[in-house]
Formats: C-alpha cells, sequence, structure tokens
C-alpha cells in the first residue's frame, strides 16, 4: 500500500464477459516506457489495390495517412503515396507539414515506389503537439529525381485529430498525475480457478493548483476480466498535491482458449477513462495505460496458471 486511497472494487459475483475475437497483435512503444499512457486504439486501414491497367494512368501522386493498431502502440502513423504514373518514383526526402505540429514528420523506410503502385511510409508522432491549434489539414512534400511536390493529404480516419484529442489529454492529466499498473498480481491461491489483483496506481505530480483526476472505469482486455463486472468502477479521486494512492482490481481470464494467449499483443492494455477538474473544459477523456513487461508478464502468467496451463 502507499500512501492513502487504497480501495477494493466490486462485493458480489457476476459472470464473466466473454470477450469475442482476438485483439491485436500490439509491439511496446519504444518512445516512452511500456508502463505510461500511451496512444489510443487506431482504426484498422486495407491497402487499396492499384488501378486496373485498363484504366489509363492520371499522371499524378496522391498520399492519405492510415494507423495500423501497431502503428498507434509504436506512435506512428504512415503516409501512404499512390504512384498513379507510368514510371517509378524513387523518394529521397518525405515530410509530413501539418501546423498541428511543431516540426514537419520525416518519412522513414523510402523505397522505391513502382508505376501505378502504392507504398506506405512510417511517420514518428512527436510527443508534445500543438494543442491549441487550429489547423484542420496538412500536407505531403515528397522530393524525388531532383523535384519537389507538395501534394494534399487524405485523413479519412481522423489520424491526427484522434491523435492529438488523446495526446492533448494525456498531457492534461499529466499535470495532475501519472496513472500505472503495479509489476505484481498477487493471488488468492495458485492454480486452476485463482482470483488474481491488479493493482492501479495514481501518483500525483505535488504541482499546486493543477486540480483533481477521478479515475471513473476501467474496461478488461481480451484475456483479463473484472471478477465481479464488465468492468471496473473504482471512482477514485486524487488531486495534484494529494498522496499517492492505489485501488485493486479483482481479475480473472475473460477466456482460456490457447489461442487468446497466441494474440495476446493488447492483453495488458486496459482502457481507463478519466475525469479532470480544474482545468477548463474538455475535462474527459479515455487513455490506454499499458502493464510494463514485468507486469505484463505476471499479469499472463497468472491467467496461464488460473486457467490450468501448466508450462
Amino acid at each position: 500500500m502507499i500512501g492513502k486511497g487504497r480501495a477494493f472494487v466490486g462485493t458480489t459475483l457476476l459472470p464473466a464477459l466473454l470477450l469475442a475475437g482476438c485483439s491485436d497483435r500490439v509491439e511496446p512503444q519504444t518512445s516512452a516506457p511500456s508502463s505510461t499512457t500511451s496512444l489510443s486504439p487506431s482504426v484498422r486501414t486495407l491497402a487499396p489495390l492499384p488501378p486496373p491497367p485498363s484504366e489509363p494512368a492520371t499522371g499524378r501522386l496522391y498520399a492519405d495517412l492510415r494507423q495500423s493498431s501497431r502503428d498507434a502502440a509504436l506512435g506512428r502513423m504512415q503516409v501512404w503515396v499512390r504512384n498513379d504514373r507510368e514510371r517509378d518514383l524513387r523518394p529521397t526526402a518525405i515530410r509530413y507539414l501539418d501546423d498541428r505540429y511543431p516540426v514537419p514528420l520525416p518519412g522513414e523506410r523510402l523505397r522505391l515506389n513502382p508505376a501505378r503502385s502504392i507504398r506506405g511510409y512510417t511517420l514518428t508522432l512527436p510527443s508534445r503537439p500543438a494543442c491549441d491549434s487550429d489547423a484542420t489539414t496538412g500536407r505531403v512534400v515528397v522530393e524525388h529525381g531532383g523535384r519537389t511536390e507538395t501534394l494534399p493529404v487524405e485523413d479519412e480516419a481522423d489520424v491526427v485529430a484522434r491523435h492529438l484529442a488523446t495526446r492533448c489529454f494525456e498531457l492534461r492529466v499529466a499535470r495532475v498525475a501519472t496513472v500505472s499498473f503495479a509489476d505484481e498480481v498477487p493471488v488468492d491461491r495458485p492454480g486452476e480457478g485463482s482470483i488474481g489483483t491488479l493493482v492501479l496506481r495514481v501518483v500525483p505530480s505535488g504541482r499546486p493548483g493543477a486540480g483533481s483526476v477521478t479515475v471513473d472505469s476501467v474496461a478488461g482486455t481480451p484475456l483479463l476480466s473484472s471478477y465481479q463486472t464488465p468492468f471496473w468502477s473504482p471512482d477514485l479521486t486524487v488531486a495534484s498535491t494529494d498522496d499517492a494512492a492505489e485501488v485493486e482490481l479483482p481479475v480473472h481470464p475473460a477466456r482460456c482458449d490457447e489461442h487468446v494467449f497466441m494474440e495476446s499483443g493488447g492483453a495488458t492494455a486496459f482502457r481507463v477513462k478519466l475525469r479532470l477538474t480544474g482545468q477548463g473544459p474538455g475535462t474527459e477523456g479515455e487513455l490506454i495505460v499499458r502493464m510494463s513487461p514485468a507486469g505484463a508478464s505476471a499479469a499472463i502468467g497468472f491467467a496461464r496458471d488460473s486457467c490450468g496451463y501448466s508450462d
């Protein structure tokens, strides 16, 4: 226990929530520790097929933004460039320019884009976007063969807007406190059918006048579910100058088929709904809080043990 505010969530037993399907495989972030909050889940997109050869080439380049769940977990997005020309495109530089970001975002993994083809180039998202910007669109600059072309860019899935909404809310939360999971997952007993406990920690920033944060709910994952209800409701409020607090979340496996363990990349990334006070409008939001590698190992190990798997 650390400081005041420890609570135990849930008192009555209800059936476990069975989550259909498998989660997308999620890799750990490279720009921040895995125990910190991360970007929100993304909209999965598929690459369109090249136009049929019977249609004449337009002679133009087209650009659009996309973000898979893997990209979101790694703090990045991709710009896809469609080369609707009869000659190959070999880019020497690609940059995404947007007033909502403080600097141009350079494209990575530059490679040949054959004629009548489409290729995706990775863009690393900045940790501190311009949260007060009024901009709504960006543009892509492509350098190739000694030429520079500026392209309008489609963002049908609102990749940039969603990133800004999530990241700017994260920064506002960080003014008050950090939210994370403990690395340990204690259990009521060893073996099949055991119940574990996730410990959610809220550590205030110590900044006077920054307001308070309330943890409204925590959703389960495809592997780990609330023991009593479809989600946990901690209703824990911590001010920026309070002592650190933690809340215990009783947990059991949502599923025990082997497939969920094979596809458990998102098994320890939890959706946490938060409310802020003392910071003006936009007081509610949702973050994904990922367990550290050590915590994830402990949580998945508990689930396997509770499911009756022996290593």
